[in-house]
């Protein structure tokens, strides 16, 4: 893979992973338990952290590294808005969308790693970064399916 390729992926990630962030940043304000407020403002530290990872290995490779989330999370995170306008801000629909942005983010994080061609040492750097992805989608399909 090339370095601009390598970069081009990074960058992806980097962007997904800023969304997941934000989402685990506006969950937290918007939950009604205290224990899942820290839960998600847990996440959303370790989405930053794997965020900054990401960014430190486009530079590395002599990239601009994406710093801002994209369109559509800004989007979605609307939407959330308005759903919740309508339907109240209830634990369970945080934990439902939380979860379905996690299906999201495993998905972009695993086509990644299965890119053959990814540089050796950015391949170890999305590996550690998925850790918390994994981490996180297996912690709120968990959380989902004990709410349903």
């Amino acid at each position: 893979m090339s370095t601009d390729s390598t970069i081009s992926t990074l960058n992806s990630l980097i962007k997904t992973t800023l969304d997941s962030m934000k989402g685990y940043q506006d969950a937290a304000k918007d939950s009604e338990s205290t224990q899942f407020a820290t839960m998600f403002a847990d996440f959303a530290r370790d989405r930053s952290a794997a965020a900054m990872s990401l960014q430190g290995e486009v530079r590395r490779l002599g990239g601009n590294p994406e710093d801002d989330s994209s369109f559509l999370a800004a989007a979605h995170r609307t939407f959330m808005d308005l759903k919740q306008a309508f339907t109240g801000k209830d634990d369970k629909a945080i934990i439902q969308e939380v979860e379905r942005g996690e299906d999201h983010i495993k998905a972009k994080y695993e086509e990644a790693l299965r890119d053959t061609d990814l540089d050796p040492t950015s391949r170890s750097v999305v590996e550690q970064a998925f850790v918390s992805v994994k981490e996180g989608h297996d912690r709120m399909s968990q959380l989902k399916h004990s709410l349903a």
